[in-house]
């Protein structure tokens, strides 16, 4: 099943888990970095280049935003970390809300974490990586901005990330679809096993 197949529509926002409306659907958070790319991957899945609002502004997402593929998956993009442009106290409240979302969240199949395929893994990267499997949470990640690597170094940026993170790892980038199959075939093969 490709892309094509999927139809995409924004659903819900909302703060915390007791807002979150209950789908019976798998669904997949998204959690990475401000300005990782989070917005581009869901239109780029999605094949609708507004569905989510991309923007060169970091910190833009603040609520849990609730996609629907096609009833086969929902998708949560997340507020992303590391952006300090707001107050400690809204950080605080955003990391406790997001907490109780991922830990309590029944729907939940696997996260997916994002990380920036210009760059090393960063700080912040890791430790959420950490929180993520301290509480043994499932996970995957996705290599976004790879149409910036150059091409014969995607491979090692894909292993390297492979090797300090284990699990799947998937390269995704905004301008090229090639990727998109890939990832489809696998929220879909994820969301079939939780059923």
């Amino acid at each position: 099943m490709t892309n094509k197949f999927l139809q995409a529509k924004f659903i819900i926002s909302a703060e915390k888990l007791s807002q979150c409306p209950t789908f019976n659907l798998p669904e997949f958070p998204l959690i990475g970095r401000s300005n990782v790319g989070k917005s581009s991957f869901i239109n780029g899945i999605a094949n609708h280049k507004k569905l989510a609002k991309t923007s060169n502004t970091p910190g833009k997402t603040r609520l849990i935003n609730f996609f629907d593929f096609s009833e086969k998956f929902m998708i949560a993009d997340l507020p992303g970390y590391g952006y300090a442009k707001v107050s400690k106290d809204a950080q605080n409240k955003w990391q406790k809300y997001l907490e109780e979302y991922l830990l309590k969240r029944a729907e939940i199949c696997s996260l997916i974490q994002f990380i920036d395929g210009r760059h090393e893994i960063q700080k912040n990267d890791f430790q959420m990586r950490e929180w993520v499997q301290a509480y043994n949470l499932p996970i995957i990640t996705i290599v976004t901005k790879i149409d910036y690597v150059p091409k014969s170094k995607v491979f090692n940026v894909i292993k390297s990330v492979e090797k300090e993170f284990g699990g799947l790892v998937l390269p995704f980038s905004a301008t090229d679809n090639r990727y998109n199959e890939k990832i489809i075939e696998t929220l879909l093969e994820l969301s079939n096993r939780k059923e």
